[in-house]
């Protein structure tokens, strides 16, 4: 009885054994993941915007004259030089008045021959003559005076340049200081962007950015912050940017994406972005699991430099499971 006592004990006693080892086995057992070394290359802090490409120094066009539109002879696109016709006034009301003051300095002229001539055989006093002097005087400046309007109803252009924005039609009525049409010159270009105002305080002139829109087919180019507006916009929150752009002319008008490069390092030690937890990465020492917390620096979608707390020789933890401990034995996944 006593035997069979001892051989339960030494059996229950081994059974608690073999699952005490068996637990220690199941929780020490090395856990499969993917192990990763940070690698070397380029990274580049980005401030996002859009914008648009205008002229850099527009021409507004407007009459000096209130007087309907007869005819319109240039068109938005159309290109244009110094001097060419763009619009042509109704002048029939300016060739009438001219015809009637002209009228007018002929007599005063004639008038002026007469009492010079009357004034030299002594008929007339100097007073006589100083007057019809001066009628005639003040008639053929008013001559001046009407065929210089009747030459404002001829809107020349300028500039040379392309018509980048036309608003009169045939019919219209000008009006001193109104705006008919817009000249710009596209070998004289710059973007205007818009940026929000929480990344302004990255955003300085000199730093470079890629522009790019959709009918480009993939293709950038460069471009350099000018200048920053001084005072931001409170209703949309942002502050407007100028930025020069590099190589050929660029079409006046396009919207473009704007990536203004803020920071930049040629030679950076990157880490995938799926390793790190906040600023955490678990490194594989001696094939267990240690937390380290590394320095960041410029932080991208899939890719994050990093600045201090990890060799380029570290092997480390990628896209860590949930619940991994330190301590924890690891295997590298295949």
């Amino acid at each position: 009885m006593q035997r069979r006592s001892v051989l339960l004990g030494l059996t229950i006693g081994l059974g608690v054994v073999l699952a005490c080892t068996t637990l220690w086995w199941w929780r020490d057992r090395p856990l499969a993941v993917r192990l990763v070394t940070p690698g070397r290359g380029p990274a580049a802090e980005l401030v996002y915007a859009t914008g648009f490409i205008e002229p850099v120094a527009p021409v507004s066009i407007s009459s000096r004259l209130t007087a309907p539109v007869a005819r319109v002879l240039a068109d938005e696109g159309d290109r244009v030089h110094r001097g060419d016709p763009l619009l042509i006034l109704d002048d029939r009301e300016l060739r009438g008045s001219l015809a009637e003051i002209k009228a007018e300095s002929t007599g005063a002229t004639l008038a002026e021959a007469r009492a010079t001539t009357l004034y030299r055989q002594g008929w007339v006093t100097r007073a006589a003559l100083d007057l019809a002097v001066a009628n005639g005087r003040a008639a053929r400046a008013a001559t001046d005076s009407a065929r210089a309007r009747l030459d404002h109803a001829v809107i020349r252009a300028s500039i040379d340049g392309i018509v980048t924005r036309r608003d009169v039609e045939p019919g219209d009525l000008a009006t001193p200081g109104q705006v008919l049409m817009t000249i710009g010159d596209p070998s004289r270009v710059r973007i205007t962007a818009t940026v929000d105002e929480r990344d302004i305080g990255r955003v300085a002139p000199g730093q470079s950015a890629w522009l790019s829109n959709d009918s480009w087919g993939g293709r950038q180019r460069r471009a350099r912050v000018t200048t920053i507006t001084p005072g931001g916009d409170p209703t949309q929150r942002a502050f407007r940017v100028r930025l020069s752009p590099d190589g050929g002319a660029l079409p006046i008008g396009m919207t473009v994406e704007v990536n203004i490069v803020t920071r930049q390092s040629d030679n950076a030690l990157l880490l995938p972005a799926s390793a790190l937890a906040g600023s955490i990465a678990w490194i594989s020492e001696a094939g267990r699991a240690r937390p380290r917390r590394l320095r960041l620096g410029i932080v991208g979608s899939d890719k994050v430099e990093i600045l201090g707390g990890l060799a380029a020789t570290d092997r480390v933890v990628d896209r860590p499971p949930a619940g991994l401990a330190e301590g924890r034995r690891l295997r590298a996944a295949p």
